[in-house]
């Protein structure tokens, strides 16, 4: 996984609460073997219509938003079932950091074991940023270090994340290179075991 230390991107305003993971990524594109692309049906069914075209009336779908790799969604986000899949799709799509008042236990663990940062910040804050995104391109800086939110128009907001989830994501791990850090330890073990 890439580190993340401090992300600097374009946000995408979702301002809807209880997204489910079937409205991330629906049943019917979960075929793939690979963790690889399920970006391009992100949000399929808000995205195209039934013909599959897009549709100009969904946000993601507007140039403006065009690039973006923040999602500030309403609480509660990726609800539902606890397919992995959902980070998967929003990952390839391009998201590195989500920021929401609250998210479904399964999916936050998914999301920091697939390198993406599930930030948790107040109601009020994530609505300050949703409509700071919906009336302009607007750019948010999250640094994982300081564990902090910030704009250059005076926006900051603190969070908190687990130890041991934060280290993951600043050095790139998942739980297979956690465990290759001990890998001392492991031989020393099976040597004894000899």
């Amino acid at each position: 996984m890439e580190p993340i230390r401090k992300h600097e991107g374009l946000v995408f305003p979702l301002n809807r609460a209880n997204v489910d993971t079937d409205q991330i990524i629906p049943k019917q594109f979960l075929k793939r073997i690979s963790r690889q692309g399920f970006g391009q049906f992100v949000f399929y069914n808000w995205r195209f219509d039934s013909k599959g075209d897009l549709r100009e009336d969904f946000s993601l779908n507007q140039p403006k938003y065009e690039g973006t790799s923040i999602l500030v969604a309403g609480e509660n986000f990726g609800c539902g079932s606890s397919r992995e899949h959902a980070p998967w799709a929003l990952q390839d799509y391009g998201f590195r950091v989500i920021i929401a008042p609250s998210y479904a236990d399964i999916f936050y663990n998914n999301c920091t074991k697939n390198g993406i940062l599930p930030v948790k910040l107040t109601e009020e804050e994530v609505q300050t940023l949703i409509s700071n995104a919906e009336a302009a391109q607007y750019h948010l800086t999250v640094d994982l270090e300081a564990k902090k939110v910030y704009d250059n128009k005076g926006f900051e907001a603190s969070f908190d994340l687990d130890d041991y989830k934060r280290e993951m994501l600043l050095n790139g791990w998942d739980e297979i290179a956690v465990t290759l850090t001990h890998a001392d330890k492991i031989d020393q073990f099976e040597t004894a075991r000899d």
